[in-house]
């Protein structure tokens, strides 16, 4: 009995499907230890074997984390659980600033595309045993690469940067391991360490990138993988710069053993240059996905890395999904080869957005961090006050919680969409919020 709840059943797989409905509805809290596995099984009227099955399954399920001696205790955010609890419900008539949407009105058109891409698959059309990868895709998609510096490597194409990077965790690390990861930093990333049953090791980012003394000590302490945001990191909107590269890379290569994956999904919507850090270590994975730049519901990103990497990573594609649909890659390519996104006017038009942001805030004494990308990161003394406060001062801003593993709290606000004349009245209302109230006055 676990306060007012009786973990029940009699196989490993009941008796981890019941802690796991508890952790779901909140009956079962974040941080709350769990029975001896030798005192539940005699509870149950079960083999302790059974139930040490059980608390495997929920530990590589991210539900529960084992300290050796000192038990298995619910995780502190459960991956069952995930980040949706701290999402805002944006009210009628209050402006969603919380969203993390690209601009729809900056997203090119996808109907002629997509009909060019079905004309050639009816002329052509893809079947069992073709090449995974679109050929002409695969060429640009290359090129850019080359251009940008990154190592020559085999390609795959994937369903996004998340898709990506369980893939490439997947096929190098076992549960238990530790990946060193940007804090603050992508809510859905945060949520997929340990749902692999992995564990986290927060790196505290500035706006250049991951902490170097904090990457050289979660990596010097076991961590078998680190993953780096190369440009508009969300929330924060940090780049890594020169600088930073050189220092990052001095540190991996301390360290050659270590997975490294970079995301580089902002890339066509941001004008800072890609310092690349692939090819430090011996096993390593870029992405790039179209979502931010051509639209989330295309659902792709180009992958490469190192031959290993690759290799396991499309092998074990082929055993699930096969191949990302070519008719969508083709789509891709022709989106790309008829230049329907000017790139430079993309990233113009989200930086100005960002900038009177970060201006207004700043005349007003607030500090924020936005240096690339599509959000601002507001640094806040309580989330919950300042996420109320502005709420019902008509703007709905992101929680800090849904992006913090360990890092002080913050709100996001995504600003792709703010126009000219809403950066004051929004700065005004940040403002408001993040002051304190008013000492009450006794007569």
């Amino acid at each position: 009995m676990l306060g007012g709840y009786r973990i029940e059943g009699r196989r490993a797989a009941e008796i981890a499907a019941s802690v796991e409905r508890a952790v779901g509805a909140g009956e079962l809290e974040p941080g709350q230890l769990l029975p001896p596995m030798r005192e539940l099984a005699v509870e149950l009227g079960v083999n302790p074997n059974t139930v040490a099955a059980a608390y495997r399954t929920l530990r590589e399920r991210g539900v529960i984390e084992t300290a050796g001696r000192r038990g298995s205790r619910v995780r502190p955010r459960p991956a069952t659980t995930g980040r949706e609890h701290a999402r805002v419900v944006v009210p009628e008539g209050v402006r969603d600033v919380a969203n993390g949407n690209p601009d729809p009105a900056l997203l090119p058109s996808l109907a002629k595309a997509f009909a060019a891409a079905a004309e050639q698959g009816d002329r052509e059309p893809v079947l069992y045993g073709a090449d995974p990868v679109e050929p002409e895709l695969g060429r640009m998609a290359r090129a850019e690469l080359d251009a940008a510096g990154v190592p020559e490597g085999p390609l795959a194409v994937v369903s996004g940067s998340l898709d990506a990077i369980e893939r490439v965790l997947a096929a190098h690390l076992k549960p238990g391991d530790t990946v060193a990861v940007e804090d603050p930093g992508w809510g859905s990333l945060l949520d997929l360490i340990p749902a692999l049953g992995l564990r986290t090791a927060p790196v505290a980012v500035d706006d250049e990138g991951p902490l170097v003394d904090d990457v050289r000590r979660a990596l010097a302490a076991g961590a078998r993988a680190l993953i780096v945001t190369c440009r508009a990191q969300n929330p924060t909107g940090a780049a890594v710069s020169a600088t930073r590269a050189r220092g990052l890379r001095s540190v991996l290569r301390e360290h050659p053993e270590i997975l490294l994956v970079e995301d580089d999904h902002g890339h066509g919507i941001v004008d800072l240059p890609l310092h690349p850090l692939s090819g430090t270590t011996h096993t390593w994975a870029f992405v790039r996905s179209v979502a931010k730049a051509y639209g989330p519901d295309l659902r792709l990103a180009v992958l490469t890395g190192d031959p290993v990497t690759l290799d396991r990573v499309r092998g074990r594609q082929r055993l699930g999904p096969g191949w990302v649909s070519r008719l969508q890659q083709r789509a891709v390519a022709r989106l790309w080869a008829d230049g329907a996104l000017d790139p430079t006017a993309v990233a113009r038009a989200y930086g100005s957005r960002r900038d009177l942001l970060l201006a207004a805030l700043a005349e007003r004494g607030v500090e924020a961090h936005g240096r690339s990308g599509l959000n601002v990161w507001i640094p806040v003394p309580d989330e919950t006050t300042t996420v109320a406060r502005l709420l019902h001062a008509g703007w709905a801003v992101a929680p800090g919680a849904r992006f913090r593993a360990s890092a002080p709290p913050g709100i996001r606000v995504t600003v792709s969409t703010l126009t000219p004349t809403e950066a004051a009245p929004l700065a005004d209302a940040v403002a408001s919020a993040v002051a304190p109230a008013p000492a009450r006055r006794y007569v």
